[in-house]
């Protein structure tokens, strides 16, 4: 959710600007389209809630790989996040770009608490926060303002070591009560936090391998030097993809390391369903190796192919993030409470669909609905950079 250059076709098109590619803004649409999708999911398929890890042995397949799609979204976005910033400091000193990440950060932090979270559950005060991906991007953003002072390879060193590393932590826990249990759940264990008598946080993005990730998006800035022509950045991408993927492939082989071991089940599907069901909260080293990897062969695809008809509809929506996201969250919950007004709760306490489908229908849908404002507002930020607090959105 950094500061966006390229905001509309006909600017995509033919952006070169030393800050911004089209193709980030591009990758970063389709992955948020892949969110609304899991967010529709939780609007009208609520009656089949899954968990994370997914149940191989009973989950729905159509169910189980909608769900897969979505995985993809926070840990390319993070990783954006970190590139965006790095990019963005290419004609700024790092005080300027450690002051942006921080004021960026902590109004994150706000919006999950006031307007995100309300947007969830309806209720002012609420009963539960929610802090989550807008909470975890805030905090990621806080904690690079201080990384980007570190030498290349101490940041290398802090992205391996949390991404990879952070698995070595789970024997540690504390009790409600103890000193350190706060701030252990917002690092590491998903877990509730009472904050009165009526009201708990859940710490759902537990924060350490997700600041691993924003740093190793980082990291990755270099590759977009302006004097680094497409093919050189796609083939980089490529080697990058092929990599991450093929370590993901072989540590899910071995079955010791990076993610609960996976058995194989009574049918083939549910044996792949097994291997690819892996934990999100926190992100598991093999986790963060598929889905990384997919990122980066979709964005070296992108940059292969300038100004194509996917990378010019999907781009405004990462130009605007920030106001899709707030923007989406709130028409689906106004469509559920229509619904639920219309039709009545037809899957016990729940308003939902029959099929998986229809899931996605109704994604697309609202991906129509949604277009038109997204890419208004996305041309406004284009037009008017007089204003400097679009740039928070």
């Amino acid at each position: 959710m950094a500061t966006s250059i390229a905001s509309s076709p006909s600017v995509l098109s033919t952006a070169k600007s030393s800050t911004r590619l089209a193709a980030i803004d591009a990758l970063r649409g389709f992955v948020m389209a892949l969110m609304l999708v899991d967010h529709m999911r939780e609007t009208i398929y609520l009656h089949a809630q899954v968990s994370d890890p997914v149940d191989a042995s009973t989950v729905e397949p159509a169910l189980f790989f909608t769900r897969l799609t979505a995985t993809l979204c926070a840990p390319v976005f993070i990783a954006l996040t970190g590139l965006s910033a790095w990019l963005y400091g290419q004609n700024k000193s790092k005080a300027d770009v450690a002051a942006f990440l921080l004021k960026r950060g902590l109004f994150l932090i706000v919006l999950e608490l006031t307007v995100i979270n309300f947007a969830w559950t309806g209720q002012l005060p609420p009963e539960k926060v929610y802090l989550q991906v807008i909470w975890c991007i805030g905090l990621c953003m806080t904690a690079l303002a201080g990384l980007i002072y570190l030498p290349r390879w101490a940041q290398m060193g802090v992205a391996v070591s949390l991404i990879a590393g952070h698995h070595l932590l789970g024997p540690i826990a504390f009790a409600p009560g103890d000193s350190l249990y706060i701030p252990w759940a917002i690092l590491h264990d998903r877990s509730w936090i009472a904050l009165a008598d009526t009201m708990q946080a859940r710490t759902s993005y537990p924060i350490l391998p997700w600041i691993g990730i924003i740093v190793l998006g980082y990291l990755c800035g270099p590759l977009f030097k302006k004097d680094a022509t497409p093919s050189e950045q796609s083939a980089r991408l490529i080697s990058a993809g092929i990599g991450l993927i093929a370590a993901f492939l072989a540590l899910r082989w071995v079955n010791v390391y990076g993610d609960f071991p996976w058995e194989v089940q009574d049918t083939s599907v549910r044996s792949v369903i097994a291997f690819l069901s892996l934990t999100k909260y926190p992100p598991s080293l093999l986790f963060s190796l598929s889905t990384l990897g997919v990122g980066a062969l979709l964005l070296a695809w992108l940059i292969r192919n300038p100004d194509h008809p996917i990378e010019r509809f999907f781009a405004p929506f990462g130009a605007a993030p920030l106001f899709f996201y707030i923007l989406h969250l709130y028409v689906l919950k106004l469509c559920y409470l229509a619904l639920v007004a219309l039709f009545g709760t037809n899957k016990g306490a729940y308003f939902g669909v029959d099929d998986v489908w229809m899931i996605w229908a109704a994604s697309a849908l609202s991906l129509a609905v949604l277009y038109p404002p997204t890419i208004w507002f996305a041309r406004l930020k284009q037009r008017r950079r007089d204003l400097p607090f679009l740039r928070y959105l």
